[in-house]
């Protein structure tokens, strides 16, 4: 069997079986990591090939016992370094951080050490997950392996891009407007945020407390749901955490959608107006829906009305989240230290080269702002009323319907460098990927038909809260007849 390009599920349980070694797929995934180059695709921030490999034998000298191997056994998966691991730095694509070894793992990490993966490195993202387009990173931008002049999508656009690759046969990102879902979008593969309070956000350096959430990406929707039984579940470090069982979320994913009541949000599809709907993006999706009423789903037309207020509410709510979170990085507890006795124009210039860049500075102004002495309830209060109307929208959409179907982003991947400059039309690239973050809920973005050039194009598939098993079944019976499935990228070598 293919020891990189096969199914997630089957490349454990062949490692579990003594098929395969853990130590055979850890060398064969370090060696495509290395023909890549890590510098070249900008992917990978830290890459220790004999931690990979000592985690490799560690699990073989497990099963050499005799010993119960876990659901993840030898599965090469990287982290998006918002996560803190224990032996390994974790820079958030920051300066400030650059260095940092946290003396922990995030809960997250913990239980796929238990589950006996085998971590590949930390992965590239924007700076403190601020951005869509993995631009704003500090150590550069990631790019696309689709087409390498184009963004792969943001904050966890190295994530995406190490499944696309094949350079990881799954990986954690963090998801706090759509991070996850857009990048997954951008690089058709799968990526899955859930439900808020479903994955413990312990060790995840924080950006918006009430919005960030882990979840995977993984090649098919099947992987996606193996990881997430791992990660899943209660963890007293989390007060966010929520006590609720882990369900049987790959098997879930064989089971008949028929029946299933798909909700078309008609504020989603416009060809025009708020969306900005690229016209291959709608055919794509559009496409989409048919093969899910081929699938014996019932279509049913919904509204989402408060979705065009979506992005002004989460760059209030984000914003002023993060201005509390980042007030951290001070330089004395984390960030760049300066020795008291250089002089002034010394120590300026050393905070300038390794302090925040542009983004993160923006949206802590952003953020300071709104929560001001007299801007407080003009802006901030106001936006957590409308949070709450795009709430209720889901709420009265869920009455009508079981699962809310439409674009994951309104583009496709677009080049590099030409929404740096403009920071609006970089915010509304996150359009359809808002509301469900504000809502809490979980989201799930499918490799669709692809644009007129090439390029995927996803399918977001949205469940009311707790509902990731009736998600994964449709998200994976419709993987079963989408167009895309099977393509992978040619433009960076195997």
């Amino acid at each position: 069997m293919d020891l990189l390009d096969g199914s997630l599920v089957t490349l454990a349980d062949a490692v579990r079986d003594g098929t395969i070694s853990a130590l055979e797929v850890a060398d064969a995934t370090l060696a495509r990591i290395s023909a890549a180059g890590a510098d070249a695709t900008g992917t990978y921030l830290d890459v220790d090939a004999e931690r990979t490999r000592a985690q490799a034998r560690a699990v073989d000298d497990k099963r050499a016992r005799g010993e119960a191997l876990g659901a993840l056994a030898g599965v090469p998966i990287g982290l998006k370094d918002a996560l803190c691991t224990r032996d390994a730095r974790t820079t958030c694509g920051s300066k400030i951080l650059e260095g940092f070894r946290p003396p922990y793992d995030a809960t997250a990490v913990a239980r796929l050490r238990a589950a006996d993966a085998v971590f590949t490195g930390k992965l590239n993202m924007d700076e403190f997950a601020m951005g869509s387009s993995n631009e704003n990173s500090a150590y550069g931008p990631v790019k696309n392996p689709w087409d390498p002049t184009r963004v792969p999508g943001g904050s966890s656009g190295g994530s995406a891009v190490a499944v696309a690759s094949g350079l990881a046969h799954a990986t954690l990102g963090s998801d706090t407007g759509g991070s996850i879902r857009q990048p997954a979008a951008l690089c058709g593969v799968v990526g899955l945020k859930p439900t808020y309070g479903r994955v413990s956000r312990y060790g995840l350096v924080a950006f918006a407390s009430s919005l960030d959430q882990i979840g995977p990406f993984a090649r098919d929707v099947r992987g996606a749901a193996r990881v997430l039984e791992v990660i899943a579940g209660h963890d007293g470090h989390d007060a966010t955490s929520v006590p609720r069982p882990v369900e049987d979320f790959v098997g879930a994913c064989g089971r008949d959608p028929k029946g299933l009541r798909v909700g078309v949000p008609e504020e989603y599809l416009r060809a025009a107006g708020d969306s900005g709907l690229e016209p291959d993006v709608q055919a794509s999706i559009e496409q989409a829906l048919r093969a899910l009423e081929g699938l014996g789903c019932t279509l049913v037309p919904i509204h989402m009305p408060h979705t065009r207020h979506a992005v002004a509410t989460y760059y209030v709510v984000a914003t002023a989240e993060a201005s509390s979170n980042l007030a951290r990085f001070d330089g004395v507890r984390y960030g760049v230290r300066v020795d008291p006795g250089r002089d002034l124009e010394a120590m300026y210039g050393a905070t300038r080269d390794r302090g925040f860049g542009a983004e993160v500075k923006r949206r802590i102004l952003l953020g300071t702002y709104v929560l001001s002495a007299g801007y407080y309830d003009a802006y901030y209060t106001k936006a957590l009323k409308v949070r709450t109307l795009i709430r209720r929208d889901f709420e009265a959409a869920f009455a009508q319907c079981d699962v809310i179907a439409g674009p994951t982003s309104p583009q496709v991947a677009w080049p590099l460098g030409e929404k740096v400059d403009d920071p609006l039309k970089m915010y509304l690239a996150d359009v359809f990927t808002l509301p469900a973050s504000l809502a809490g809920v979980p989201g799930i973005s499918v490799p669709a038909a692809p644009s007129k050039t090439g390029l995927p194009i996803g399918l977001q598939l949205v469940a009311d809260a707790w509902q990731e098993a009736r998600l994964l079944t449709l998200a994976h019976a419709f993987e079963q007849v989408s167009p895309a499935k099977g393509l992978r990228p040619s433009a960076i070598a195997r």
